[in-house]
């Protein structure tokens, strides 16, 4: 193997009892259960469809260059998202919509890049999830070289081949398949205080939180009945 250019062909995946049960969980919420600490950069936005629940195939490149994901649209399975670390260059597009039909076609279940796409309004119109950092009409070179499943750094985030990708309107992250059911646990729970606390809210029209006050008291933050600035 040649370190900075080879092939994975396959890994292990989830099953997919797992990944259907993350399907409709808010990524916030995952967000909250995971130290808060989970969603890529902020800059990734979806420009198709929001909501993406799938495993992570990933692709390493050079930026500006989509040689290897060519190769990984042929590789991936039914269900896998590309997750194409680009570098966060945004002045070549990785993947427009010839690709993204294709994907589409194949039943991948998404793509997001660390970079740009282009044929933007095409890809809003699929009604498929393309997730990027910026949009560009430079198309790729397509010289390679770049890797295929192997651990990647994604916008911020580590992500390891067969991980599960949840996006949705806020955002993306990544779950290792070794921590999903904990991570259910706690999403479902909760999921389930924030509901009560939404009903509490529309039956009492208050909502306590004693933590305010205090940690306000511990900062020893000034708090003054009244003042007219006009005076002083």
């Amino acid at each position: 193997m040649s370190a900075g250019s080879r092939i994975y062909l396959d890994f292990p995946r989830p099953k997919r009892e797992l990944i259907e049960q993350f399907r409709g969980i808010p990524v916030a919420n995952l967000d909250d259960c995971m130290n808060r600490t989970a969603a890529v950069a902020a800059e990734i936005r979806p420009y198709g469809k929001k909501e993406l629940l799938g495993i992570a195939f990933t692709v390493q490149i050079p930026e500006g260059d989509n040689l290897m994901v060519h190769k990984a649209l042929d590789l991936a399975q039914p269900g896998d998202v590309l997750v194409v670390a680009a570098g966060g260059f945004l002045n070549r597009s990785i993947v427009g919509e010839l690709m993204s039909h294709y994907c589409q076609i194949r039943g991948l279940a998404g793509i997001i890049i660390d970079g740009s796409i282009r044929d933007a309004e095409a890809l809003a119109a699929m009604d498929y999830p393309v997730y990027a950092r910026g949009v560009s009409p430079n198309g790729p070179y397509k010289n390679g070289p770049g890797e295929i499943n192997t651990p990647i750094c994604f916008a911020g985030q580590m992500v390891f081949p067969g991980d599960l990708v949840i996006g949705d309107g806020d955002g993306l992250l990544f779950v290792r398949p070794a921590d999903a059911e904990q991570i259910l646990r706690d999403v479902r729970l909760l999921m389930q205080k924030e509901a009560e606390t939404i009903e509490m809210q529309n039956r009492s029209k208050t909502y306590p939180r004693p933590w305010v006050d205090a940690k306000l008291q511990e900062i020893g933050c000034e708090i003054v009945d009244f003042i007219d600035w006009r005076k002083k």
